[in-house]
């Protein structure tokens, strides 16, 4: 027994053979939509077209899928004051069009020594960049890199 639906019918519980036999009545295709459901439900459809449909509506769904932006700005544990405001700015401009930031500073060598330093100027580029994003993963040392991640507090 199975629950048959179409465009041009009654809903209805039929066997098996008389729903396949209504289906190639019109000319369409008998297709399972609702396994799980006492009785299952059929559909009579054209089955190419259900399956294009599907396939169109799975492509709109991943189009409007928002597509996240990773921008990196890299620093060094004795950045200038202008250096940080350079990518400051740019960190700024980023944020403000949507996109995640990865923000870490690299050390070099022997600075690596300079630890304090590095997470110093990593909460210090978080602060200033308060209003438009907020800090998603805190200063942690990978390394070499000292990476923090921040997202953008404005949606697209």
């Amino acid at each position: 027994m199975v629950r048959v639906v179409g465009d041009n019918m009654e809903p209805a519980i039929l066997q098996i053979k008389e729903a396949l036999a209504l289906a190639d009545e019109q000319g369409l295709d008998l297709v399972e939509i609702a396994p799980g459901a006492n009785p299952p439900v059929c559909k009579i459809l054209e089955y190419k077209k259900f399956l294009y449909d599907q396939k169109k509506k799975q492509k709109d769904i991943k189009a409007n899928a928002a597509k996240v932006v990773i921008k990196e700005i890299r620093l060094g544990p004795n950045t200038d004051d202008h250096d940080f405001n350079f990518k400051l700015k740019h960190a700024q401009k980023f944020l403000s069009d949507g996109a995640k930031l990865k923000v870490y500073v690299f050390f070099k060598g022997r600075s690596i020594i300079y630890k304090e330093k590095g997470e110093v100027v990593l909460l210090r580029f978080a602060q200033e960049l308060e209003e438009l994003g907020k800090v998603e993963q805190m200063p942690k040392l990978e390394g070499k890199r000292m990476i923090m991640l921040i997202a953008s507090k404005k949606k697209k």
